[in-house]
């Protein structure tokens, strides 16, 4: 019911899919054939985004809650990942990242592994290989290697072989696909992966901005409340913490190395930020202060879906 209130204009006013020349391959062949399958319907696509972002806000909550990231089980991670995704329309498009999204969170859960285990080569592999699948879906995302390796850094003392597995996990997907271009005569295409570029992007839009400041202030207070209850968490769930503010930061930095640049691909940041809304939302003692803080960041979301220029 929340996800139809918050998502319900965007059904209405539905886009195909995202398409600026950052997507990867694999996205191209992807949608090139739905759109044989399925044909190119603005509300089937726009559908299938809403989906993948309800599925990806209750697989987050669960990781979240199975972690014990918050004293009691909730779900404010999967609203604050609904809501704030609503802040911003190219975050509701079927795109490149939603579908690296969704291979993150299993990439997050694997992280949160590296603490517990004595060797965690095959992990650190995996988690390799998922970062290079993701950049078949959208180049640029190969760069959450360093989210990989800072979580090596967090989370178990430095081997520098945990550090070269990742790298040639990282490889392996983009060696494997080029091997069978190659062998089947294709290897034309395999131009078509590095899609990577340097970009400083002027940004007049108001509702980037606007999408932005809420999120980023939503993200600094989070963060700060989470100081007071910190120190009284285990050793472990500080540290998935800290790998949460990593990736937070590289989210952010990623768009810009696109070709040309998108504010879309900033829903990378949205995913690991939620946990952080989620912590301001807990945070707040009085219920009647909590639900006067959501009523206006839901106000605010419907203002500029609903009765605000495009």
């Amino acid at each position: 019911m929340y996800t139809i209130l918050v998502k319900f204009y965007y059904l209405i006013h539905p886009s195909t899919y995202l398409a600026d020349g950052n997507e990867g391959l694999l996205y191209d062949l992807l949608v090139k054939w739905m759109g044989m399958v399925f044909g190119k319907n603005p509300f089937l696509f726009t559908a299938l985004a809403v989906l993948l972002l309800l599925l990806q806000a209750l697989l987050v909550t669960k990781i979240v809650n199975h972690q014990r990231l918050f004293a009691k089980t909730n779900y404010l991670p999967a609203m604050a990942y609904m809501l704030f995704t609503s802040l911003y329309q190219g975050w509701n498009v079927f795109s490149p990242a939603l579908l690296v999204n969704l291979v993150m969170l299993w990439v997050i859960s694997s992280i949160t592994l590296l603490y517990t285990r004595t060797s965690a080569r095959d992990v650190v592999f995996n988690i390799g290989f998922a970062l290079g699948v993701c950049g078949l879906f959208y180049f640029p995302a190969t760069i959450f290697c360093l989210l990989l390796w800072l979580s090596l850094l967090i989370m178990r003392p430095f081997r520098l072989a945990e550090w070269i597995i990742a790298l040639l996990g990282l490889i392996c997907p983009i060696y494997l696909l080029g091997t069978y271009l190659f062998l089947t005569d294709h290897w034309a295409l395999f131009a078509r992966i590095p899609r990577i570029g340097l970009e400083v992007p002027v940004i007049g839009h108001y509702k980037v901005w606007g999408a932005m400041a809420v999120s980023l202030f939503f993200f600094a207070v989070g963060w700060l409340l989470l100081q007071r209850t910190l120190k009284k968490m285990l050793i472990q769930g500080r540290k998935i913490w800290s790998v949460m503010a990593v990736y937070v930061f590289i989210a952010i930095v990623i768009p810009f190395f696109n070709v040309h640049f998108s504010p879309s691909y900033w829903i990378l940041a949205i995913l690991p930020l939620s946990l952080f809304v989620a912590n301001a939302y807990w945070s707040i003692v009085n219920n009647t202060v909590a639900n006067i803080v959501h009523i206006l960041t839901l106000a605010y979301v419907i203002v500029m879906q609903y009765f605000s220029r495009n």
